[in-house]
């Protein structure tokens, strides 16, 4: 028989705690690094080429550097050089910049799928390369980027149980104190994994709402 008082008086309330914890770690990273990754990805697709190779190189460097290295050099490296970040913004700090570099990869294939001619007579019209890129451009590479970018989402659900290596306290780390507390590593992680699952299901679900309301016919697959 399941212990109900382990699960109702313990388990739950602990992780309903670091569940708080991981949703204002995922939503504000989410939406930071998809804007920045827009801003990077055009960066690297129309801005100078000085600037395009130092995107390449900051892109190249975060998705070739795991994680789970950029959080402990955040977190335990940087006050090396002076530079301090609590828990949560060391945490929030590397999940934006990996996400970023992430997004922009897939922001700039989109942009490099519009057409040229597309851009030509925008100018012709009488925009600014500037307008053009963020009027015309942008919102077409969008529409075709938002499945990769949606698929990081989930990504980042899942690699946001690495928070707790720098001591920020979310859904993992309370399951793994509760975990090593009462040596019940079963019933723990398994419903761990539950909660990851119903969040990783449900932002499945709104990606793929968000894909058929911006969903314009006769432009990409339905």
């Amino acid at each position: 028989m399941p212990d109900i008082a382990f699960f109702t008086q313990t388990l739950l309330p602990a992780l309903n705690r670091g569940l708080l914890v991981s949703l204002s770690l995922i939503i504000p990273a989410g939406v930071l690094g998809f804007l920045g990754g827009v801003a990077l990805g055009c960066l690297r697709a129309f801005g100078p080429p000085p600037l395009q190779r130092l995107g390449d190189a900051y892109t190249a460097l975060l998705r070739g550097v795991p994680l789970v290295v950029q959080l402990l050099m955040i977190y335990y490296a940087l006050p090396g050089l002076g530079i301090y970040f609590e828990p949560y913004g060391a945490a929030l700090t590397g999940f934006v910049l990996c996400t970023a570099a992430y997004q922009s990869e897939y922001v700039r294939g989109a942009i490099q799928s519009i057409r040229k001619g597309q851009m030509q007579a925008a100018l012709a019209l009488g925009f600014s390369k500037r307008g053009a890129v963020i009027w015309i451009i942008v919102p077409q590479a969008a529409r075709r980027a938002l499945p990769g970018c949606g698929n990081e989402i989930i990504y980042l659900i899942k690699y946001s149980s690495l928070a707790y290596l720098v001591t920020c306290m979310e859904l993992m780390g309370e399951g793994k104190v509760v975990a090593s507390d009462t040596f019940r590593f079963t019933e723990v992680f398994l419903t761990v994994g539950a909660y990851y699952l119903v969040m990783v299901t449900l932002a499945g679900w709104m990606l793929r709402c968000l894909e058929r309301r911006f969903y314009v016919p006769g432009f990409g697959a339905a």
